[in-house]
């Protein structure tokens, strides 16, 4: 649970601070699992580890029970990147620096907050607002775009993502 809060004419995200007046752009940010990949991924592995067993199946039987291992590790591995959540992140734009603040497996939070930090934005003198967020996510978010690997950026649930090489 990360606590999201408005006191004073600054937004708390946990223990990060944001000006309200210093906040030019308050969004939302989502990251799905594609899906499409993950099978494309799959299959093209399957297909080697299908081949590359079967020529090593004539090896004998510890061979085969590999080849089963491996493919039985191909389709857990899949599995569980399939039932991944889709995430929402609350995103903040201050003096052209991004912040993904908060981050939740429920899309229903972030907008509420999104709507919540806007209406403050517009009398940041006099808005007060506390809001738990239930279903926040702790972890690390890897991005790959394109064919390059951007790195593994760390996430705690509230905060800026710290990214690492």
């Amino acid at each position: 649970m990360v606590q999201v809060r408005v006191n004073e004419g600054v937004l708390w995200v946990e223990g990060e601070a944001y000006p309200l007046r210093n906040i030019a752009h308050v969004g939302q940010r989502v990251l799905e699992i594609d899906r499409r990949v993950a099978w494309k991924r799959f299959i093209q592995r399957s297909l080697v580890c299908f081949f590359l067993g079967g020529f090593f199946a004539s090896f004998g039987t510890v061979a085969m029970l590999i080849w089963l291992t491996v493919h039985g590790l191909l389709i857990w591995q899949l599995v569980k990147l399939l039932n991944k959540p889709t995430l929402y992140g609350l995103v903040l734009n201050t003096s052209g620096t991004q912040h993904d603040a908060v981050w939740s497996t429920e899309e229903s939070e972030i907008m509420y907050l999104v709507g919540e930090i806007t209406k403050a934005i517009g009398h940041p003198d006099i808005a007060q607002i506390t809001y738990n967020v239930q279903h926040a996510v702790q972890g690390d978010i890897i991005n790959q775009y394109g064919d390059n690997n951007t790195g593994k950026n760390q996430h705690s649930g509230s905060g800026n993502i710290v990214g690492s090489r």
